[in-house]
């Protein structure tokens, strides 16, 4: 598997509402991040789904090394 393309090298703050599902992406192409826009089209990649319990402010992974993608897990700092 060739590695995602790091879309940023710290985590992005999204305000999420509980029950509703996002697509994160986990390639890095997207010009939408951290959502997919479809852009890992052609590659061994896919998107993420994530559907919150509770709403509110949400870190996505946006340097795509996450152990615990979609959420960042502070891989970024290691990069």
């Amino acid at each position: 598997m060739s590695d995602p393309i790091i879309a940023s090298k710290s985590p992005l703050a999204v305000e999420v509402e509980a029950g509703k599902t996002v697509y994160w992406c986990s390639c890095g192409r997207s010009a939408k991040q951290p959502f997919c826009d479809g852009s890992h089209k052609g590659t061994e990649f896919a998107p993420i789904a994530h559907t919150p319990e509770t709403s509110g402010t949400v870190y996505f992974c946006g340097c795509k090394h996450s152990k615990t993608a979609p959420l960042c897990d502070g891989s970024h700092t290691k990069l």
